[in-house]
């Protein structure tokens, strides 16, 4: 072999393995340099934490409290002081309002890493079920919550009785039957 071709294979190999490295490269997210150590070094273990810290302080607590009315007494209200109701064709584990009706009947639900607490007077216990549609739906005394879309300030209890299924959630968990609505005229 002479020496043209010789170096003719050697600059075409090392044609070939620069554009090998280049291609190889460009296929993990366009940079065209030699990755460094320092990009394969992990974060610092503070990083993490920190993360947690600033999840933790964006979650929300929601706090139901008690109302009180001449005509219904004693009842759950949850965020703005808005009225929460039960729906009697649901069960323990499942929410029998979904679609429009959740339109109309909006569910009291909370993202990821939101808690939900009693404040004086509520002892029940909270938990949530999971509803056809992922989110996560609160519950009290085993009886998944609801807001009612036309009650549009604190202490209106429009729902109340809607359809003989609809009722205002007592402190006890117990649904308040006597009670008849404050003059709503929509439901589901």
């Amino acid at each position: 072999m002479n020496d043209t071709t010789s170096r003719s294979h050697r600059t075409l190999g090392a044609i070939g393995a620069l554009a090998f490295l280049i291609a190889a490269c460009g296929s993990s997210g366009g940079a065209t340099t030699a990755p460094t150590t320092a990009a394969a070094t992990p974060p610092p273990a503070t990083q993490p934490a920190a993360t947690k810290a600033e999840a933790t302080q964006a979650a929300e607590a929601y706090e139901v409290e008690l109302a009180d009315n001449a005509k219904v007494g004693k009842y759950l209200v949850g965020e703005d002081g808005k009225t929460l109701y039960l729906f009697t064709p649901d069960t323990t584990s499942a929410s029998n309002c979904n679609g429009d009706c959740a339109a109309t009947w909006p569910p009291f639900t909370l993202e990821d890493g939101e808690t939900v607490k009693g404040g004086d007077g509520v002892t029940g216990t909270f938990a949530t079920i999971t509803r056809q549609d992922g989110s996560k739906q609160v519950t009290y005394a085993g009886h998944p919550l609801y807001y009612y879309g036309a009650d549009t300030a604190a202490g209106d209890t429009m729902g109340q009785g809607l359809f003989q299924k609809w009722y205002i959630v007592g402190a006890d968990g117990n649904a308040v039957m006597g009670a008849t609505s404050s003059g709503g005229r929509y439901g589901y």
